[in-house]
């Protein structure tokens, strides 16, 4: 039986005897299966050495079943959870992604910041703030991949946590009023950041608001693209106001963080101390195209294995691009794939925008909504088209708003549900 292919360092998973796996992976699986029931009542293991084709055995884990089971059935004893919350040992949050169904992940107390650690410490880039106390804000939905974010309309500065500014208060940055805007810019100012973070619309809303203002904020040494898929219109939008190195830090609440590297430069690399992170054949035509199957590591409370993201990376030879989320690309009718990456490179040299979303109306109708200063030149459509093919209408639209989605993610593709 083959062995498995995965985004980990060859060093983080050591060597192997033929046909079994190696030792720090399957030393892994048996702690996750010593720590939650679910795994050995979805399929038993055995005690003798694990060979690869017990490994693939071993179904995978999606967010839909851990839904419909719950989080209750990670433990042995639900009075486990309601005591660990109670004494502060675990804490709790809710999630929806892309199920749009709500979806609760107990944490053990201190875990997101020891992976969040970890995962600065994998980055060239954030290295230097791995332990040792900075300044950070933090513009994201309210209900973002960290159970720190405040829900409570609390004053500046009570909303500064070990040296994070939450910044925003409610959701959807489209709908903050200019006073809103003037007051987290005002914060922006008074915290000085050396890192910016956040989802990449809030952050390019962020940077109109600073422009608009004619404000500059010259602490800024680093700016994190998270909790979305980011375009180069917004990485350029941020760069304008915020000119410092862009990090892709990709992971989720379920998940933590487990795929770090710089902004649209297709070298994001697994976070080996996080996760193991298994890549799995997508298409028979794109060799190099994978689903994740993520098995996270030294994780307590609701530990992962085989867990099925719904996410699609492409490989090249300095790292990965992390493509979107499985139902969020498109193939068009020649079988060749197409994502946000290829309708950024499509885009006129001239368009610029604060956002954008290409969205599917019919098999050859498309929307083009963006959100601008001035309208796109006339070619933005066309353009569009000859990318999506096979007699392709795209029609373009400028428009002050774009709304999230129920979820609260923003798509920057939008293909018609198979």
């Amino acid at each position: 039986m083959s062995t498995a292919t995965f985004a980990n360092a060859a060093e983080a998973l050591g060597p192997a005897p033929a046909g079994f796996l190696p030792a720090p992976l399957e030393s892994e699986i048996r702690k996750i299966y010593a720590r939650s029931p679910l795994y050995a009542a979805r399929f038993p293991l055995h005690e003798r050495p694990m060979q690869w084709s017990c490994y693939r055995e071993i179904p995978a884990l999606s967010k839909k079943e851990i839904v419909e089971r719950g989080h209750q059935a990670f433990f042995a004893d639900y009075r486990e959870i309601e005591r660990g919350l109670q004494q502060k040992r675990f804490e709790y949050e809710s999630t929806g992604g892309t199920t749009q169904a709500p979806m609760t992940v107990i944490m053990e107390d201190g875990w997101w910041n020891a992976q969040t650690e970890r995962a600065y410490s994998a980055s060239p880039i954030l290295r230097e703030f791995a332990g040792r106390p900075y300044r950070k804000c933090v513009l994201a939905p309210v209900g973002c991949s960290s159970n720190l974010c405040p829900y409570e309309d609390h004053p500046f500065p009570h909303r500064y946590f070990d040296g994070v500014v939450y910044l925003n208060l409610s959701s959807d940055p489209f709908a903050f009023p200019e006073r809103e805007w003037d007051r987290i810019v005002l914060e922006l100012q008074a915290t000085k950041p050396e890192v910016i973070e956040g989802e990449p619309v809030y952050l390019s809303l962020l940077a109109r608001a600073v422009k608009k203002r004619g404000v500059r904020v010259p602490s800024v040494r680093a700016v994190i693209l998270t909790y979305g898929k980011a375009s180069t219109q917004h990485g350029r939008r941020i760069a304008e106001a915020f000119p410092a190195p862009q990090v892709d830090l990709y992971g989720s609440t379920e998940a933590g963080y487990i795929f770090v590297g710089e902004a649209f430069k297709d070298n994001s690399q697994a976070i080996d101390a996080n996760a193991f992170i298994e890549l799995v054949p997508w298409r028979v035509a794109l060799p190099e195209v994978f689903q994740i199957h993520v098995t996270t590591r030294d994780r307590e409370a609701m530990p992962l294995l085989r867990y099925h993201t719904g996410d699609i990376v492409q490989r090249f030879s300095k790292g990965f691009r992390l493509l979107g989320r499985e139902g969020n690309l498109y193939f068009r009718p020649d079988g060749s794939l197409l994502s946000p990456t290829d309708i950024d490179a499509a885009l006129p040299a001239n368009f610029a925008c604060w956002h954008y979303s290409l969205v599917q109306t019919t098999d050859t109708r498309w929307d083009f909504h963006y959100v601008a200063d001035v309208v796109a030149p006339a070619d933005t459509a066309p353009a569009l088209a000859r990318l999506l093919g096979d007699g392709s209408r795209v029609s373009a639209f400028r428009r002050r708003v774009i709304a999230p989605a129920a979820s609260g993610k923003f798509s920057l593709l939008k293909p018609l549900a198979k």
